[in-house]
Parts: C-alpha cells; structure tokens; sequence
C-alpha cells in the first residue's frame, strides 16, 4: 500500500492531521516516537475523507462505522457517568461534548526496537480530549502511566476498552478528574497495534471549570479557552503539557 500523508495543523489554520505518517517536525532537536500511524476523522460523517481510508481489507470501512457507532453510544453513558459522579447535571459534560463533536481514531503501528532502553514508541504527554477509547494489542503491553514520579504499566484486559480522561475534562471539573501523563514503550522483539478514538468537543466551545465546582475551599484552576487542540501538536513536540495554557 502506498504511503500518503496530509499534515493539516495549526501552521496551515487547520487543527487536526489526517492520513499516514508520523511526528510533525518542528525542529531538527525534537525527539521522534517509534511509530507509524494512520489518522482518520471518522465522525461526524459528513467530515470523513474517504480518500485516506484503506480499501484493503475491504470489511475495514464498515468495520470502523460499526465501530463508531457503538462508541458513540458508550461515550455518552460515559460522560453521563462523569458527571453524576460529581453531583452535576447529567448532561453538562455531553452539552459541551456538543453538536459538532469531533472522533479522531489513531491507528498505532509500533515496530520491534533493538534499544527499547532508548527509544520509546510515543513520548510522555497528556491527550488534548474529553476523553480518549484506547483498544490495546491483545498480547504486547505497552501503555504506561506516570503517577507520583512513577511510571506503571496498564495490563492488557481482553476484550475492554481502556478510557482516559483528557485535558478538557479536566479543565471543566475544575481539576476534580486528572488528565494522566502517559506514554508508550517499545519492545525489542515483538511489534504492538493498539486504536486510540479521541472525543473533542468542536473547536468554538468555550471549555471552562463548571461554576458550580468553583468555590472558596476549590478556587478556579483554569482559564476559558477555545480551540484547545489547536496548541496541542505544537506543545506535544515540545515536551510540554498544552494544559499549562489553561492555567490561571
């Protein structure tokens, strides 16, 4: 299959990338993850290029419908679910998942490294979503999490999807739910696949702590902001957390 890639990101006015290919490189210092990928925008579906969608295997375009699908149906019990558990409104995080939401799926290719000591296959960050559906590989661990200074491995469930919460969550609880630092290492013997779905919300919704979690034991933590994704590739690059934007 030919490898094609369309980089689409905030150098052009864009906010998003779509086809195959890897890091943006924004300096010749950056360092590189160890990893191919396919981005595809796959919902709404009025917003799909279909140009970037591999016709082999020719189950792979319904495969992925079918797939959205059904993850529509899970993001919204699970947002509901966020934000019962902290006494709002059900539909507050919904509302600002809104009506031209975006999913982003990310196909993930990490190859065997010979210096996994070295090299990782996705460098430490924190994703720029409402929230995140990661499918893992069904053998090779990979996925870590950064908590107290400590990386922890994510164990592979089968069959589950794994959910991370994303940095507009966390801007909109007020920094009640964490939007985890985590990265991906690499293996020197055996390759790994996984499908990451992102959720954000559309990019002129204004993203904010519910006043209602705002008080004088809990004061506001971040700013209002817009078109949160937008910085999110250029900080990735960087090292950096797009989240220290937010910060009041």
């Amino acid at each position: 299959m030919a490898v094609s890639k369309v980089w689409e990101t905030i150098l052009t006015g864009a906010s998003h990338i779509e086809g195959y290919g890897n890091d943006m490189v924004f300096s010749e210092q950056q360092t590189l993850d160890w990893t191919d990928r396919l981005y595809l925008t796959v919902y709404p579906p009025d917003k799909r290029k279909l140009k970037f969608w591999p016709e082999n295997p020719k189950s792979f375009r319904d495969t992925l419908d079918q797939y959205t699908s059904k993850l529509q149906v899970i993001t919204e019990t699970v947002l509901k679910g966020m934000a019962r558990s902290l006494n709002l409104e059900e539909d507050c995080f919904l509302n600002k998942y809104g009506e031209q939401r975006k999913m982003d799926a990310r196909f993930n290719f990490y190859p065997p490294c010979s210096r996994p000591d070295r090299v990782l296959g996705t460098k430490p960050h924190a994703d720029e979503t409402l929230i995140t559906l990661l499918l893992q590989d069904k053998e090779v661990e990979g996925l870590q999490f950064m908590k107290d200074d400590q990386w922890y491995r994510a164990p592979i469930v089968p069959e589950a999807l794994l959910i991370n919460v994303g940095d507009q969550a966390e801007i909109l609880s007020n920094g009640l739910f964490k939007s985890p630092v985590h990265k991906v290492v690499t293996n020197a013997e055996k390759e790994r696949i996984s499908l990451a779905v992102f959720c954000v919300p559309d990019s002129e919704t204004e993203i904010e702590p519910f006043e209602s979690l705002i008080n004088e034991s809990r004061p506001r933590l971040y700013k209002k902001l817009r078109n949160y994704v937008s910085i999110y590739f250029e900080y990735y690059q960087q090292g950096r957390r797009p989240i220290e934007a937010a910060i009041i």
